[in-house]
């Protein structure tokens, strides 16, 4: 894969506190639907709970009206099959489904320049069936294994094994074709790319002052994928289930900081032997 070391946005401390602001909103929208998923809910009433506290907290959605089309809400609501960026609508949830809720938000500094946090959650709808409950649980310590991963000197081919290499030890399950994780700051998706799978030792460096969001999207069946007719929701080719976590984390002297949650990460990271890099 070709990448340019040199266009890797690297960020002042100063900076990474700004997009820590940007984190902590998004952490904290998406608390606040997590507590709101339940069945009856449509994806629509959960989208206008997103923007509004999204906003009470002085910050702007990034997804709404971002890409071409542009996208029409301020979260992603993927259902069940539905991989990533689901638009919410009518639909209602109901016992038993699984909704991945993607979000981002934007934080402006002194100079007028915004700062992006970017982060995801799947979401039993009341009580989900064994093999979803187990997938998701699975997906999101691949997260926190990827994180874990990472540290100044090394590659961001170190998180995607670490990612897959989780995955695979857990079972048959397929990790999503084409859709990675990405560079984040002054834009939501930046260089470089950070796949779900990959070789330990390559990719670009990691740097004190880089900052990714790792995202790995797994589901019960294929890695296959497909998007609907809105142009935006991705299913999976077979109809199976999927699960979507997703962390904002900048490299510090410190270590590993995890932008979107609330502790900085500090609890996971440091039961993985990794000590968590926050500034605060």
């Amino acid at each position: 894969m070709f990448f340019d070391q040199h266009r890797i946005e690297l960020k002042t401390p100063e900076q990474v506190r700004v997009m820590r602001a940007a984190g902590l909103v998004v952490g904290r929208t998406l608390a606040r639907l997590r507590d709101a998923v339940r069945p009856g809910v449509t994806t629509a009433e959960l989208d206008a709970l997103a923007e509004q506290t999204i906003r009470e907290q002085g910050a702007v959605p990034s997804f709404l009206g971002y890409g071409e089309p542009p996208f029409p809400a301020s979260i992603c609501a993927s259902v069940n099959d539905e991989v990533v960026h689901g638009i919410p609508g009518s639909r209602v949830l109901v016992e038993g489904d699984a909704i991945s809720i993607d979000c981002g938000a934007i934080v402006f500094d002194d100079a007028g320049q915004g700062w992006h946090g970017d982060a995801a959650i799947t979401v039993a709808v009341g009580t989900v069936r064994d093999e979803v409950a187990e997938l998701m649980r699975v997906t999101e310590e691949s997260l926190w294994r990827g994180l874990a991963a990472a540290r100044a000197g090394g590659r961001v081919g170190d998180i995607s094994h670490a990612v897959a290499s989780y995955v695979r030890a857990q079972g048959d399950y397929g990790i999503v074709d084409g859709y990675t994780g990405h560079g984040i700051g002054t834009a939501m998706h930046m260089e470089p790319d950070v796949p779900n799978e990959g070789r330990p030792g390559r990719g670009p460096r990691l740097r004190e002052g880089t900052a990714l969001a790792v995202e790995p999207m797994i589901t019960l069946g294929t890695h296959d994928s497909d998007v609907a007719a809105d142009e935006w929701t991705v299913v999976t080719s077979d109809g199976s289930w999927a699960a979507h976590y997703e962390h904002t984390f900048a490299l510090t002297e410190a270590g590993v900081w995890v932008l979107t949650a609330e502790d900085g990460g500090r609890a996971r990271l440091e039961a993985l032997g990794v000590p968590c890099g926050a500034l605060d």
